[in-house]
């Protein structure tokens, strides 16, 4: 094992991205820097306080573990800025990051039919859920989401919900440049939140029932709306509607 190290505070992970002025900063995930959002060492311990988290969960002793499995002092979890929640927006970057690997579209010269953008989107939202079932943190996430909804932590939450909502439409081809870009992403953000919620809390076989919600929901939105439509419209159905179809199957939100 090597020596026992101290790490330096960890920067802000949006430091360089809010920096900008609003006319230069990317709209498209393609436009988004291609380096790894954190710093190797940070990364690393990281990577293994996320493995301790099935065992420990989203917690102090997961970051405290995943330092000392690297080689660094138990304390160099301490200068983690927002703790446990780290271990959250690690998972979170590194999954959307996965996502184009992870979710492969059949290819049309190899005999596969066309999918359309609406399916795609379906694919996308089902396999990044599937990222916290493969990463083992699924029976854990319902304290992720506590963690993110603290007062302190929902700005980068929300940030890096926006932009899972826009990597989705990226890959699904979406090249909107109108007023729809915007309902568009604000509503599937809403669909993905209120699925993850539910995911928490579903007992069903490889987690079918979250499935079909996912895609229940999506047909809703294209029903109501069809991924137009006033904005604040928007945020008041795909919030409340996901919210209450959810109380509506009996569970606690």
């Amino acid at each position: 094992m090597p020596p026992q190290k101290l790490l330096r505070p960890l920067p802000s992970l949006t430091e360089g991205f809010t920096s900008l002025p609003a006319r230069l900063r990317p709209y498209h995930s393609a436009a988004f820097s291609s380096l790894p959002p954190y710093p190797e060492a940070e990364s690393t311990i990281l990577s293994h306080a996320l493995s301790r988290v099935p065992e420990h969960g989203f917690t102090s002793q997961a970051l405290s573990l995943g330092a000392k499995d690297t080689g660094y002092l138990e304390v160099s979890a301490n200068l983690f800025p927002k703790g446990a929640f780290e271990i959250v927006r690690y998972h979170l970057v590194q999954e959307r990051r996965r996502l184009g690997e992870r979710v492969q579209f059949p290819s049309e010269n190899e005999g596969g039919r066309r999918l359309g953008v609406g399916e795609k989107v379906r694919m996308l939202v089902v396999g990044r859920l599937r990222g916290n079932v493969e990463r083992g943190v699924d029976g854990r996430w319902s304290e992720a989401i506590a963690l993110m909804a603290m007062p302190s932590n929902t700005p980068g939450s929300l940030r890096e919900l926006a932009r899972l909502s826009d990597e989705i439409w990226y890959l699904a081809g979406d090249t909107s440049v109108d007023t729809s870009w915007y309902t568009k992403r604000a509503s599937l953000a809403s669909v993905y939140a209120a699925s993850e919620v539910f995911m928490t809390q579903d007992k069903s076989t490889e987690y079918r029932d979250t499935e079909q919600f996912v895609e229940d929901r999506l047909r809703d939105v294209q029903t109501v709306g069809g991924w137009m439509g006033n904005l604040g419209e928007w945020m008041s159905y795909t919030g409340w509607a996901g919210v209450n179809l959810a109380r509506s199957k009996g569970f606690r939100i």
